[in-house]
């Protein structure tokens, strides 16, 4: 499985929408401010690369790690 983390803010509806029906499992990380809110899509290596296309040729930046990382691990790399 991997895990992409995607700012919630890059994301227009429409495009979240399109995500979550290529995604395995689509979660919410919400975080108080100053800290952005992040959406975690997990897909089957199967689908890895047609969905790493996809966010590529959309032009949407995302973090990529084959373990899901726990919300204090998140908040960590947002310090």
């Amino acid at each position: 499985m991997w895990y992409f983390l995607i700012k919630q803010s890059l994301l227009e509806r429409a495009q979240y929408l399109a995500l979550q029906k290529r995604a395995s499992l689509t979660e919410v990380e919400l975080f108080n401010e100053p800290h952005e809110n992040w959406y975690v899509f997990a897909v089957e290596k199967e689908g890895y690369n047609a969905f790493m296309d996809h966010l590529d040729r959309s032009g949407i930046s995302y973090d990529l790690v084959a373990e899901r990382p726990t919300r204090d691990e998140m908040l960590a790399g947002m310090q």
